[in-house]
């Protein structure tokens, strides 16, 4: 198993208290933390405008502003977005963007896509809120575009949502092969959600990644069925897609700390002024979580969700921006005993030789 890690940038209210000014300065020492522990492979934001559980004024950090800033303070783990929004941006700019951050990066971008669901965020912004089925037809549309731009280097596209006439992309990604006519995606692509209909298909086809599942077990297997479905209609190998998901970490040595953390939580959303139906809701959801536990709890859950096939977990700590005492325990109590095995010895190897 793989691990990434969540960089607080505000769309949880997990900046509020600290001033704007030292927001940036946060992000960047989480950032340098995880690029020098190798057990990290890559470090994540969400691609979202405004705060949730509810829209509010405290701040949410742009996430393709910060996979550039991240590309200059880190120099290992690699950058992704979960997920990145369509319709937020032209798919040939997005792809430019992308492309650009890849060479910045030296070859560390991940693209996380995804047709977006925030309605709120998506008519402050002016684009409206189209039915599922046409934003997911501009997700579909748009991932096309996407290779053509790294590909080929230019796309020429007309479809019912978006079309190009000869738009460029130079210079390439620097990952993959990027020779004009390659079909490899260069940049490593992340469909994420769980829509079973469509958005399963669009990553059996286009997907080096999937994302989905709330952790439980019993969802993340039939999802995964969905999408072994879907790769057989459209004749993909399943093997080739690894399949990832989320959770949200709690963690804690005895019931008493994991219990202190969950009330500082809900302190802290109080705090933040988070109306008392949604604040208790979401503490709710996450007493019910796979992702609260002890240790031995989480190295169990997280074996099975393995078992089940599942290949690299994207890992949030609410409070990582005000303590990390809790990564730190994730780090030595709950990775090493899931971490990829064949990837884990190599790095090993290296220390040794160093």
């Amino acid at each position: 198993m793989k691990f990434g890690l969540f960089i607080p940038q505000g769309w949880k209210m997990d900046l509020v208290g600290i001033d704007p000014s030292q927001h940036w300065g946060v992000m960047a020492g989480l950032a340098r933390r995880a690029d020098a522990n190798e057990d990290w492979a890559s470090i994540w934001v969400y691609d979202h405008f405004h705060t949730v559980p509810v829209p509010s004024e405290e701040a949410t950090h742009e996430a393709w502003t910060l996979m550039a800033a991240f590309a200059g303070v880190t120099g290992r783990v690699r950058l992704g977005q979960m997920c990145t929004c369509m319709s937020y941006r032209n798919p040939a700019y997005l792809a430019k963007v992308a492309a650009t951050v890849d060479v910045v990066s030296e070859g560390r971008l991940e693209m996380g896509i995804g047709a977006g669901w925030y309605e709120h965020e998506w008519k402050a912004y002016g684009y409206g809120f189209p039915g599922a089925g046409e934003r997911l037809a501009r997700l579909d549309e748009g991932v096309q575009i996407f290779r053509q731009m790294w590909t080929e280097g230019t796309s020429t596209f007309s479809g019912r949502h978006w079309s190009t006439d000869g738009a460029l992309c130079r210079p390439l990604p620097l990952q993959g092969t990027a020779q004009p006519g390659s079909k490899a995606n260069n940049i490593p692509m992340w469909v994420a959600g769980g829509g079973e209909k469509v958005t399963l298909r669009i990553a059996a086809q286009y997907a080096d990644y999937t994302n989905f599942g709330s952790g439980v077990p019993e969802d993340f297997q039939h999802k995964s069925e969905v999408l072994r479905q879907r790769c057989e209609e459209v004749g993909r190998d399943f093997s080739e897609i690894t399949r990832t998901t989320n959770l949200d970490i709690v963690i804690g040595a005895d019931e008493r700390e994991i219990a202190d953390r969950l009330s500082w939580l809900d302190d802290h959303m109080k705090g933040a002024g988070v109306p008392d139906a949604q604040r208790e809701r979401r503490m709710e959801e996450l007493r019910r979580s796979p992702g609260v536990g002890t240790a031995e709890q989480l190295v169990e859950r997280l074996r099975e969700l393995d078992g089940l096939g599942m290949r690299y977990l994207i890992s949030y700590f609410y409070e990582a921006a005000y303590d990390t005492t809790g990564i730190a325990m994730f780090e030595r109590d709950v990775m090493p005993e899931l971490l990829d095995r064949e990837q884990h010895g190599h790095l090993w190897h290296l220390r040794q030789e160093i």
